[in-house]
């Protein structure tokens, strides 16, 4: 079963106070650099990728610039990111889509822009919401992870299910500030593997927070 209503005002004010400026992270000046930070965020820390796109903003400003070397080039120039073949394929494909499609900018809806190489669902919401202002939740493991413990979501639940169950408890307004939150509560304080449980100001709507208080004291 899913948190209430009430449950869910009191976690997201309990967030606020803890997080008043959560915001994203990635280091990005327009829609552009922004999709592309995304995109080789994907299993990767935002301060690796940050580490990256310093240099590789500065070098590439636009599609074109993209498809103007080669992939080799590419690769050399975010191959301390994880995946980073697959990632350098994927940029050039999003970018030879940008330039057929979009005269080379970055679409502004959801639909039109999961249809683009390495762009996903979650990555389509972290755009639309940080760049075009549009309301999103972006469930990453951190937000999955929060939600679960938090009773927001089942343990079976999808991604897209965990998604939706936010949607659904939170106001519509609050939804890209919310996921802003829960992205910096899971990463600062409700970690993976040490979570700081004894801490923690919503500990008692917390299953796993519980089980693991209980654990200490046996």
């Amino acid at each position: 079963m899913t948190v209430t209503k009430k449950v869910m005002r009191h976690i997201l004010d309990t967030l606020k106070e803890m997080f008043p400026d959560a915001e994203c992270e990635l280091t990005h000046s327009n829609a552009f650099e922004l999709t592309i930070a995304v995109l080789l965020s994907a299993q990767c820390t935002d301060k690796k990728v940050n580490q990256v796109t310093e240099d590789l903003f500065k070098k590439y400003k636009t599609p074109w610039d993209y498809l103007g070397v080669s992939l080799e080039e590419l690769e050399n120039d975010i191959k301390r990111i994880g995946l980073y073949r697959n990632k350098a394929k994927n940029i050039r494909k999003l970018c030879e889509a940008l330039i057929e499609k979009y005269d080379g900018e970055v679409p502004r809806t959801h639909e039109q822009l999961v249809e683009l190489a390495g762009v996903g669902r979650k990555t389509a919401n972290v755009v639309v919401s940080n760049a075009f202002g549009v309301p999103a939740i972006a469930v990453d493991t951190h937000v999955e992870r929060v939600s679960k413990r938090l009773g927001i979501s089942r343990w079976k639940d999808s991604v897209l299910e965990v998604e939706k169950n936010l949607q659904r408890l939170v106001p519509k307004e609050e939804w890209t500030q919310t996921h802003h939150r829960l992205i910096f509560f899971g990463r600062y304080h409700c970690t993976a593997r040490n979570p700081n449980c004894p801490e923690c100001p919503l500990l008692e709507i917390c299953r796993e927070g519980k089980k693991r208080m209980k654990s200490r004291e046996e």
